[in-house]
């Protein structure tokens, strides 16, 4: 940009010194044919004084002769007739002078004038030519100065530029080095990748059976990629509008309490007077409002609730959104139903005879706002419940227009805002002028002021709703618009539940992959200890055989177990009829303390008391022992604890005796388990020891044949280099004849 500026001042200062030059010749030329004029001046001015002098020599001689006249009047009268003649010749020459004098006086006049404006004209332009040239010499000179300054500063940028190209050129020469080096190892990643490429496109061809990507109806299924981050934000805005949509609640509880409220005591108190059909049925319907107004926190709390962090949550998987969209069609329904009663109210209120007409128009002010706020409900409505159709109706919403949906929300919100700012403005209005009505009672005025209150709340309420919504706008239609990879949308709600149970199932297997691993063998020692591994006893085989062994016994054993436990059951039911029969058979002879004492509810002292009685009264045993020794029943009371003793000793030596024989039948099981575990991998042995001893053999074979063609092959190679030589002495032979006919064509040609 400089060089080029350069170059432009370069040009006008050419041109400027072009103009001065020509300027200056111009101003020469004017100077010389000043100077013509000025000698012509002169030598005019020269003939002129030459003339006036000469008129003055003639005049002076025409005195003379007058003069002279007189005294020699004769004389002249003689010589009248030449002078005469001389006086003519002279006045003729006189007369020709004068003429020309006076013709020159005009001529030097007109040159004189011309000289004088000529010389006005070249004065003015050549201090016009001056003072440009004064201009131009200033303007050359800060140019100079400027080019000067330029010069010195792009030389200087010369300088760094040069110094800093050379920077660049050593930098291009490492970047063309790093460029090959790159270039080379591209080379070799495209190659890797190349062989990457093939065989995992081999591993997809021979593995996978299908690509589920390509089908919308399987690719729903797959897990789309998990956001904790939009997640965690998603929750925290359900939590932000759970307390928007639980302030909503409350402030419409407050309005429809205190609207019922307010038809009880205006235009008739109900406590004096009995107000009109119409608005008893308003109030009874006034009075339901809870139950219409409650469940939309319970629907919100639930959507809240279901929005977890684990979870992925979309319209096809906000299934408690549905029931949100149910509680406000239910709220809606109760709304167009109170509509007329609310709105006949107001009209019967506009017909009394305490209204005016300042309060007649704001009645029908609010009477227009409650069709409004009816009308922007059921807009509401119809959002949310296109908002909950994914989760039902796939088809009935696609994923382009969520766009559309949540900005009509959003408009229909800030539009509600507005209406309840309207109905507030002009509620205020009505509660201020029914204060100037003379049946006004202080009952009245609290009613207005919790109606303003509650309708200040809604207000407040639903314009944080309104600019929360707007706010997350982009939010909300870019988090509930995600799905499976590759896949614009999720086919129905039971695939977005599969995939829901299929993420469940994925999370479990990350976390069980977490889990540390146990321990394992050392590569080199398994590698060392197969061959053990093969034939040991702690085959798979073996393993198999001996645990469905164990447990075909375990399963014996345990109904064994659930026999015994049948026959025990049994016995000591028995045993408890007997001991009852006992204590009905004692009950008459035993005192009251004793009876009272037997009553005890655990099995043992039960037992201890049986023992105690039996020492007083003689009881028939029913014990295995007694059947056994029938000559105890003739003596029972000494021979009771010998009974007792001698059951603990049988059935101590039973149980001994069992457990001998279970011990004994447990290792010979073990042994012969044992003794077929090793006939097994005996068997094993034998069997790898001949397929080895086959391939052995059949290897011996296979290096004796390669051994017989390599012998075969070396006797041949050894008969072809001998061939080869033969035709090299062949070759050499016919070289050196062909040199030797050169050798005698080049010296016949010579």
């Amino acid at each position: 940009q400089l060089r080029a500026q350069n170059q432009v001042l370069k040009k006008g200062v050419v041109d400027e010194q072009a103009n001065s030059a020509s300027l200056k010749e111009q101003l020469k030329m004017k100077d010389q044919s000043l100077r013509k004029l000025q000698q012509e001046m002169d030598s005019l001015t020269f003939r002129n004084q030459q003339l006036a002098k000469r008129v003055e020599l003639l005049q002076d001689e025409l005195a003379l002769s007058e003069a002279r006249g007189k005294k020699n009047k004769k004389s002249a009268e003689s010589s009248s007739q030449l002078s005469q003649e001389q006086k003519s010749v002279f006045n003729e020459d006189l007369q020709k002078k004068i003429e020309e004098n006076e013709r020159l006086h005009i001529l030097f006049f007109e040159a004189d004038e011309q000289h004088k404006r000529l010389e006005a004209e070249l004065r003015t332009r050549l201090e016009v030519l001056e003072a440009d040239a004064a201009q131009h010499q200033a303007v050359v000179d800060s140019l100079t100065r400027k080019y000067t300054d330029t010069i010195e500063k792009l030389q200087n940028d010369k300088a760094k530029l040069e110094i800093k190209s050379q920077t660049l050129e050593r930098e291009a020469k490492d970047c063309r080095l790093r460029t090959e080096e790159c270039q080379q190892q591209l080379k070799n990643l495209q190659a890797a990748l190349g062989s990457r490429l093939e065989e995992s496109l081999c591993i997809i061809n021979e593995k996978v059976p299908f690509n589920d990507t390509r089908s919308n109806r399987y690719n729903a299924l797959n897990v789309p990629l998990h956001n904790r981050r939009y997640q965690l934000k998603l929750r925290d805005l359900a939590g932000q509008a759970l307390a928007f949509v639980q302030e909503l609640v409350t402030a419409l509880l407050n309005f429809h309490t205190y609207t019922e409220q307010k038809v009880q005591i205006f235009p008739i108190d109900s406590a004096t007077d009995t107000i009109s059909p119409l608005n008893q049925k308003f109030s009874q319907y006034l009075h339901e409002n809870a139950s219409y107004v409650r469940p939309l926190e319970e629907g919100m709390l639930h959507l809240f609730e279901s929005i977890t962090e684990d979870t992925v949550t979309v319209l096809e998987t906000a299934v408690k959104l549905k029931t949100f969209s149910e509680h406000l069609a239910s709220y809606l329904r109760f709304l167009r139903k109170i509509l007329p009663y609310q709105l006949k109210s107001l009209e019967e209120e506009c017909e009394s005879s305490l209204c005016t007409a300042a309060l007649r128009a704001r009645n029908m002010e609010l009477h227009r706002d409650m069709k409004r706020l009816t009308a922007v409900f059921e807009k509401l409505h119809t959002y949310v419940s296109l908002l909950a159709l994914p989760s039902t109706k796939p088809e009935g919403l696609l994923r382009t227009n969520y766009n559309f949906v949540f900005t009509n929300i959003s408009a229909s919100l800030h539009g509600f805002h507005d209406i309840l700012k309207d109905i507030s403005k002009h509620y205020n209005q009505k509660a201020t002028l029914e204060q100037d009505v003379p049946t006004a009672t202080q009952k009245l005025i609290t009613t207005n002021d919790c109606i303003l209150s509650s309708l200040v709340a809604l207000t407040n309420g639903v314009g944080k709703i309104a600019s929360f919504f707007s706010n997350n706008l982009d939010h909300f239609t870019a988090a509930l618009s995600y799905g499976p990879k590759g896949g614009a949308e999720f086919i129905s709600p039971l695939s977005a539940e599969c995939m829901l149970q299929y993420k469940k199932k994925a999370v479990a297997y990350m976390k069980s992959l977490k889990k540390p691993c146990a321990d394992s063998v050392p590569y080199e020692e398994a590698l060392a200890n197969r061959r053990v591994l093969l034939s040991s006893t702690e085959s798979r085989e073996g393993l198999a055989q001996q645990v469905q062994q164990s447990l075909e016994k375990i399963a014996r054993l345990e109904q064994e177990k659930e026999h015994w436990m049948l026959e025990a059951q049994l016995a000591k039911i028995k045993l408890e009829k007997e001991n009852q029969k006992l204590k009905n058979s004692l009950s008459g002879n035993l005192t009251e303390p004793i009876q009272e004492h037997s009553v005890l509810p655990n099995v043992a002292e039960q037992k201890k008391e049986t023992t105690e009685k039996s020492l007083r009264e003689p009881i028939k045993s029913t014990s295995l022992v007694s059947d056994l020794f029938p000559s105890i029943e003739k003596n029972p009371l000494s021979l009771a604890p010998d009974v007792e003793s001698r059951e603990d000793l049988i059935k101590n030596h039973y149980m001994a005796r069992i457990a001998e024989l279970t011990s004994h039948l447990q290792l010979a099981d073990s042994k012969s388990v044992h003794f077929h575990a090793e006939c097994r991998a005996l068997a094993k042995r034998l069997s790898l020891a001949e397929k080895s001893k086959e391939s052995l053999t059949e290897e011996l074979k296979l290096a004796s044949q390669n051994i017989s063609r390599l012998q075969a092959s070396k006797i041949s190679y050894e008969d072809q280099l001998s061939m080869m030589s033969d035709h090299l002495c062949s070759m050499n032979e016919t070289l050196t004849k062909q040199r030797e006919e050169i050798d005698t064509l080049k010296m016949t040609s010579k």
